[in-house]
């Protein structure tokens, strides 16, 4: 017995003396390892992301190429001289010179690869165009850092517009971050400790000690996605949406971001009920990302999330017997884009206008108390339907114009409206709120339903389109026509587009051969010919009269509507004299309804196909693969204006007819919203 319990005694020892040094060694991996730090978690500070992310110094070769996808790909891009300076109103908002800048960025220096992917990213940003945005996967969203407190910007019955931390701040931040939420409420100082309910609906008096304005602007210089200072404003704040799977929940820039760059905030506040000015500090807490690839050390996260993938770079569309759009591959850009995408292959059979973003569409739930309840016939995904208690207004809350299948949005937007009409509406709110775009030909027919037959709504329901015609784009155009796309795969076919008179272009037409020649802020340029219509006959027939008159229509959101929900609200509010709300916004800055107008986006991968498939990957002009995990962005086509009809719709301007001041009682509450509009617009 004696020498059994000795030997258990010893085998106890040595298995934690074992277990004692597996431990040391793990915690010297993880010390010199940052990136082992943050492995295999889903929480941590933004500083021990930092660490992990500028540990690694920037690879010549790799930065070299990634300049060389970007600036060819750029060649695409058809608004790339009109933002060396931007037209009134839009001068002091865009005016950058995008190929200087890179020429800097390729022969500056940089601490780490983290460093030069932030210049990089920065400079397309300030282009201030959501389409044309650099998306690096090894870093854009790998983790999000949250802040339990999203802001919100309210007035008082004196006109006073005040910061305030939304009064549903706890009930969405405990709902969304319940495993977290201790982390903040135990570091409010010890009169707050385990308080930070209380903090909702707290006026916001100074942001780390300085007026919560300079804050606001500080974050719009850098946020990039729409020319106007008002929307990039607005995307501060917390705001709402009609999700594919429900009403969703915006946090605001303020209390989500993609980049680990800051690790606390300062906040002074006055809590609701008290004349006590009161300063507390929040550490920023961050997330792993949910469509993120786990890893345990640098060498794991390098490789799972920083090196392309089978979709990063183009391919032949007709290698390995790929004749059927079934068998397109997911695009690489659908993780950012601002709104919910179809399928590989829905995607491919309809043009799409969406905007990008460094941080992907929210899943953050709109609280029940805020939800609008028991939609209408009609609704479906990203489409609701509601009738409001003056059973005179009918509401179509619309999140994108996408996130169904093409089909079953067109048929539920026009059984929605008809029924609302049926029931009583005369009047209609369309609420677009964080609609960052979808189908082109969707908005298309949403303006064609509703309006009726016209001769702004037919055959062109949208707005005249022009591409950049560079010598290669010419190139890929002519081998898309000779035989190098027979099923017409290719966006320089010619069978997917029409003339300027709306007739469909021939098979075979080399439509790109004599392209029209422009000098654009003092550089040469050359485009398409003007191109009409692609969306009309619809695959659906349209009610041969108008389901409302276009002059009781509201077209009403925080302003951040882009691509191909600004070609229906420009399009409605210019042509059809449909009034233009936006809520929530700073009563000294000119509201804009809608930016990002486009004509329609698309991305490297999809351009790098279309030359692959025409075999001039070796052409000089073409850009080579990426090497890492990375997105750009571009717009392929502009809009011709409205106004002004020889000039892009994307740099004029579209001023809301009515800023609608938020209060307390209404912020963030649809329903409420829409009833205070048909009160105060209709």
């Amino acid at each position: 017995m004696l020498a059994g319990g000795f030997l258990s005694l010893l085998s106890t020892v040595l298995a934690a003396v074992q277990f004692a040094h597996a431990d040391t060694t793990a915690l010297e991996a993880r010390a010199s390892d940052p990136c082992a730090v943050i492995g295999n978690q889903t929480w941590a500070s933004p500083a021990d992301v930092r660490a992990c992310f500028t540990s690694f110094p920037v690879d010549p070769e790799e930065k070299a190429r990634i300049i060389e996808v970007v600036n060819k790909t750029l060649a695409f891009h058809t608004s790339v001289n009109y933002q060396k300076l931007a037209p009134p109103p839009f001068t002091l908002d865009v005016h950058e010179d995008l190929l200087a800048d890179l020429a800097r960025i390729s022969s500056q220096s940089y601490a780490s690869d983290f460093d030069l992917h932030i210049d990089l990213s920065r400079t397309l940003k300030r282009l201030n165009d959501g389409h044309c945005v650099y998306i690096n996967y090894c870093y854009d969203s790998l983790f999000l850092s949250y802040l339990p407190t999203p802001l919100v910007l309210l007035t008082d019955k004196f006109g006073i517009q005040t910061v305030h931390i939304a009064p549903e701040a706890f009930t969405v931040a405990s709902a969304e971050f319940g495993d977290e939420i201790q982390t903040w409420q135990n570091a409010l100082p010890a009169s707050l400790k385990g308080q930070l309910a209380s903090l909702s609906g707290a006026k916001v008096l100074a942001i780390n000690g300085l007026d919560p304005w300079l804050a606001v602007d500080a974050n719009a210089k850098i946020s990039g996605s729409y020319q106007g200072l008002a929307q990039r404003e607005n995307g501060f704040f917390s705001s709402y949406n009609a999700g594919a799977t429900g009403w969703t929940y915006t946090l605001g820039q303020f209390a989500q971001q993609s980049l680990p760059l800051t690790d606390s905030v300062r906040l002074t506040i006055q809590r609701v009920n008290t004349t006590k000015i009161e300063t507390i500090t929040l550490p920023y807490r961050s997330r792993f990302g949910t469509s993120s690839v786990k890893f345990a050390n640098s060498a794991e996260f390098r490789q799972n999330n920083c090196k392309a993938v089978e979709s990063t770079n183009g391919f032949n569309y007709y290698d390995d017997s790929m004749t059927k759009r079934s068998t397109f591959r997911q695009n690489p850009a659908d993780k950012f884009r601002q709104a919910p995408m179809p399928s590989a292959s829905e995607e491919r059979k309809h043009l799409l206008n969406v905007m990008l973003d460094l941080q992907p569409q929210t899943d953050v739930a709109l609280p029940p108390g805020l939800t609008p309840s028991n939609p209408l016939e009609g609704s479906s995904s990203v489409v609701q339907f509601h009738m409001l208690s003056d059973k005179k207004t009918g509401v179509l809350a619309l999140g994108s114009f996408s996130g169904d299948t093409f089909n079953n949005l067109l048929e539920n937007l026009l059984t929605g409206l008809q029924n609302l009409k049926n029931q009583g509406a005369s009047q209609l709110i369309v609420d677009i709120s964080n609609n960052g775009g979808g189908y082109i030909c969707v908005a298309h027919w949403l303006h064609r339903i509703i309006v009726g037959p016209k001769d702004t709504s037919v055959p062109q329901a949208g707005l005249d389109t022009e591409t950049r015609a560079g010598p290669l784009a010419q190139l890929i155009a002519k081998a898309a026509v000779s035989g190098k796309d027979p099923n017409g795969f290719l966006l320089y076919n010619s069978i997917s587009w029409s003339f300027a008179n709306n007739t469909a272009m021939p098979a075979g037409y080399d439509w790109l051969a004599d392209p029209v020649k422009k000098t654009i802020n003092g550089r040469q340029d050359a485009f398409s010919q003007r191109l009409g219509q692609e969306c009309q006959p619809f695959s659906l027939d349209p009610p041969a009269e108008a389901l409302f008159d276009p002059k009781k229509v509201v077209v009403l959101g925080n302003g951040r509507c882009a691509s191909s929900c600004s070609l229906f609200s420009i399009t409605m509010a210019k042509e059809e004299g449909a009034k233009t709300v936006v809520y929530g916004g700073r009563s000294v800055v000119p509201q804009q309804y809608c930016g990002t107008v486009g004509g329609q986006s698309t991305d490297y991968s999809t351009i790098d196909s279309e030359i692959v498939t025409t075999g001039l990957k070796d052409h000089p002009l073409a850009p080579p693969d990426f090497t890492t995990n990375s997105v750009q962005g571009i717009t392929w086509r502009l809009g011709f204006g409205i106004d002004n009809p020889n000039e892009p719709e994307e740099w004029q301007n579209h001023p809301a007819d009515v800023n609608l001041h938020l209060t307390a009682d209404i912020v963030n509450k649809p329903l409420a919203i829409w009833e205070q509009v048909a009160k105060q617009v209709l």
